[in-house]
């Protein structure tokens, strides 16, 4: 009871007019039943008249600036009712008007649920352990380094590695996976994840405003403010809209002879659907996507991937699992296996390249201590170069190495899914480590679910050679594939892709040119690339690239949900104004009717939340 007063009071602080209306028709009603109709129609008459010139004042403010909208309509019923001494009517007019706002907060809170949950959930302080204990600081004070305890049931503030032996982890919120996750020490705990039953101590590798969390936070703020082009569209129908209905409500005066039938016409001609319900729709593509782990930054990215014709691929990482397996060393030039993988891993590690990262795991485990490294420098794409224990070491691609050398490189056998690194030591070629990165296992169930999206022309775009991407391609399926590219010569790849809209999927590190260059770009977020990343419309926060199909999918819906809303609550109006045409339907009568309208329209916007598309498509949600 107390939560429900406590909720009426912070709605009538809100929206003081709502309730001044509420009492107004309660007022009078009652006037009306004690025999006192005049009384009563004085009161509504009154408050009526005071809310239709306020409105008319802003009304024709926007008209000075060029702007039409749906007031005009509202302003003139208003005037209409009044004109004729429908007063109750008027002041339903006013709540309709006055209630829209409030309505639609409603309706965009139930929306936004998932988004908001993440805002309301970004913890404020941390607990820093120190030698004199526990300490709770405000969250930009930490730093990475700090040792932070983390209390049951707590959101984890910052990004960090696990310092204590174990602990299990709720995720749902940031990846959608429902199920906790146990990690032990040494791993990686994202920011923002629920820790379970037990304390952990955590050790800091990241500010907060570094930390993963904190860019989700910001994406979806992005998100909620935006404005996609089909609620814009919405806007544009208020014009001829608002036309359309004048000219039905003074053909009803003209035939009826009575001012009468033209306020009972324009009663039920102020269709707050076409302000709400494709916002709200949106709001609820979005928040639906941030359930399945897919921050999609604002209601045009949903527009352009309801509408996707072609879809690319960067392999490594993307259609691949990023994590090749070292599966044979060749050493060249006297060299032998042991010496040229510590070589290789030891100037790797200066690398942001997912085979580099494969590289050093094997020499890790294979037991190979990492040799001293004097200086190191990545080119881009294309390999390291190093001083490791006073030798020079060039290794990656088979052009780079070429280049280093000034002279050809040989191409060794390679077997299918099999991809060569090069390397050459003090001006000599040093062989090559032979690695295995395999498909992804859903990745063929990805790219068959975005044709039936739609997505008929599927194409891979990738640095390796032929060999190993002509490989991969067979075995997922795909047709067209780009080898050997540099980051430009992706870029011109997608710019030059037909038909359009292209969709681009990359890590969102090394692939941020190629993501900016398309129509709209997904970073898979999972394995470092920042969840802000400016270059992609949508970060998919865990690792699973099925979540790209999935936002396809979501898209098409929500864009499906949103324009169907508009037009039914177009339809609907146009069907009560031809009833009201007719003088069946008392101005009272149609206000009620109306608010009705508006209300299953609203329902029907926030379908985009949980609904199924139908067909095929339906079980993947």
């Amino acid at each position: 009871m107390e939560r429900v007063l406590s909720a009426a009071l912070t709605g009538a602080r809100r929206y003081p007019v709502v309730l001044a209306g509420l009492l107004v028709l309660a007022i009078s009603l009652l006037f009306e039943a004690t025999g006192e109709p005049t009384a009563g129609g004085l009161v509504a008459g009154a408050f009526a008249a005071a809310v239709g010139a306020w409105t008319a004042i802003g009304m024709v403010r926007d008209l000075l600036r060029g702007q039409w909208g749906l007031d005009i309509l509202a302003v003139t019923a208003i005037g209409a009712t009044l004109a004729v001494r429908e007063y109750i009517a008027a002041v339903i007019i006013v709540l309709m008007l006055t209630g829209g706002g409030a309505l639609e907060d409603f309706a965009a809170g139930r929306a936004k649920r998932e988004l908001t949950a993440l805002l309301e959930r970004a913890p404020r302080v941390a607990h820093r352990q120190t030698d004199d204990g526990v300490e709770d600081v405000p969250l930009d004070a930490v730093r990475p380094g700090d040792v932070l305890l983390v209390r049951p049931s707590e959101v984890v503030p910052v990004d960090g590695t696990l310092a204590s032996s174990a602990g299990v982890f709720d995720e749902s919120s940031l990846t959608g996976e429902s199920l906790p996750v146990e990690r032990t020490e040494g791993e990686p705990v994202l920011s923002g994840s629920v820790n379970g039953t037990g304390a952990v101590l955590l050790l800091a590798t990241t500010t907060a405003a570094d930390s993963q969390f904190s860019q989700i936070v910001a994406l979806v703020q992005q998100a909620a403010e935006s404005r996609a082009p089909v609620v814009r569209l919405a806007d544009r129908y208020a014009v001829p809209f608002t036309v359309f209905s004048l000219a039905l409500a003074g053909l009803g005066w003209w035939i009826s002879g009575s001012a009468v039938r033209f306020a009972e016409v324009l009663v039920v001609a102020t269709p707050c659907p076409l302000l709400i319900a494709a916002p709200v729709a949106f709001l609820g593509g979005m928040s639906r996507s941030a359930k399945n782990g897919v921050i999609v930054k604002g209601g045009a990215v949903l527009e352009i991937l309801s509408r996707i014709r072609t879809a690319a691929f960067d392999k490594t990482g993307t259609l691949t699992q990023g994590r090749p397996e070292l599966v044979e060393i060749r050493p060249e030039s006297g060299l032998d296996p042991h010496e040229l993988l510590a070589l290789v891993a030891s100037a790797e590690q200066y690398s942001s390249h997912a085979l580099a990262a494969s590289v050093v795991e094997a020499a890790t485990n294979r037991g190979v201590d990492l040799l001293p490294v004097e200086s190191a420098e990545e080119v881009a794409t294309n390999g390291v170069s190093a001083v490791v224990d006073g030798r020079k070491v060039h290794v990656g691609k088979r052009s780079y190495v070429t280049d280093m050398l000034g002279a050809e490189v040989a191409e060794p056998p390679l077997r299918p899914g099999e991809l060569a690194v090069y390397v050459a030591v003090d001006s000599e070629p040093g062989g090559v480590v032979v690695l295995r990165d395999a498909p992804r296992a859903e990745a063929k169930a990805t790219l068959a679910r975005l044709k039936r999206a739609g997505a008929a022309h599927v194409l891979m775009l990738t640095g390796d050679a032929e060999a190993t991407a002509r490989s991969i391609a067979a075995e997922l399926g795909v047709t067209e594939v780009r080898f050997g590219l540099l980051p430009l010569e992706k870029v011109e790849a997608v710019r030059a892709a037909a038909p359009r809209p292209v969709l681009m999927v990359g890590d969102g590190v090394n692939d941020a040119p190629v993501l900016a260059a398309a129509d709209v770009g997904i970073a898979m977020g999972a394995r470092g690339a920042t969840a802000a990343s400016e270059s992609a419309g949508a970060v998919v926060l865990v690792d699973d690239i099925s979540r790209a199909a999935k936002a396809v999918e979501i898209s098409q819906y929500t864009v499906k949900i949103a324009l169907q809303s508009i037009w039914l609550g177009i339809a609907l109006s146009v069907g009560l104004m031809v009833v009201a045409l007719t003088g069946v339907l008392p101005p009272v009568a149609g206000a009620l009717l109306q608010e009705l309208v508006d209300v299953a329209t609203i329902l029907n916007a926030l379908r985009a939340i949980g609904g199924r598309p139908h067909g095929r498509l339906a079980r993947d949600f």
